[in-house]
């Protein structure tokens, strides 16, 4: 095995195991020596990979103590609908939601144009902060359309993970999804929602989301972009 792809793979092995939960925020990783015993390398190989998990923010190095766990970004797979609640607790972190406002309203011309909505139709829309470990990490807003969901108004504050409790309350099962992202400032309501400065870089997404019915939801989060990351897995050309 070439030095490089020895480092390579043993970063991506680390950086899984701190994705995947193994390794949680401020738990110590295996030693120097351990890690050299685990995957048959050298120190320096060892000590190649914990500088690159370093330099990503992923581990922190402390003299006399060891090498632990930051608190990383949370990264979200691409390839499968998931909500932010799910891929957070999924890697054992402390979730919460705050502030849900639940009301019908007309959606933006472009949102109603994408859920095939009638002129003047009306929606639910959900506006909700996620917390992370105590702090404002994203402020959400879902439209849904209200005909699959009868009295929705009634569970406000009731629920964390949307997706899971329409699942589990409605029945409803997204079938597929399409999601774009970019980068945007935040604005002056959104500096004083998750505590940031105005103007500071945030990780946009907007999702629309389908059932076999067709499309049922359209979703827009705004994310503090050094907390939290996407993933894609990409095959072939």
């Amino acid at each position: 095995m070439k030095k490089k792809i020895a480092y390579e793979y043993l970063y991506s092995e680390i950086k899984k195991d701190i994705q995947d939960g193994k390794y949680k925020n401020g738990a110590l990783i295996p030693t120097e020596k351990e890690l050299e015993e685990k995957f048959s390398v050298s120190r320096t190989t060892v000590r190649k990979a914990i500088s690159m998990l370093a330099s990503e923010g992923y581990l922190g190095v402390k003299q006399g103590y060891g090498t632990f766990v930051l608190d990383y970004p949370t990264a979200q797979n691409l390839n499968k609908i998931t909500s932010i609640t799910e891929t957070l607790q999924a890697r054992g972190r402390k979730i919460d939601t705050k502030d849900t406002q639940i009301s019908i309203v007309v959606p933006p011309e472009l949102i109603a144009l994408k859920l095939n909505l009638d002129e003047g139709e009306t929606v639910y829309m959900v506006e909700r902060i996620k917390y992370l470990d105590g702090k404002p990490l994203a402020f959400m807003v879902n439209y849904l359309k209200k005909d699959e969901l009868p009295d929705l108004e009634k569970f406000n504050g009731k629920f964390d993970s949307l997706y899971k409790f329409l699942t589990d309350t409605y029945k409803i099962e997204l079938t597929e999804a399409d999601e774009s992202l970019s980068a945007v400032a935040a604005t002056f309501i959104e500096s004083q929602i998750l505590d940031v400065p105005v103007n500071s870089p945030l990780l946009c997404s907007k999702r629309i989301s389908y059932t076999k019915k067709g499309p049922f939801e359209y979703a827009i989060s705004k994310l503090l972009s050094d907390k939290y990351e996407y993933n894609v897995h990409l095959l072939g050309r």
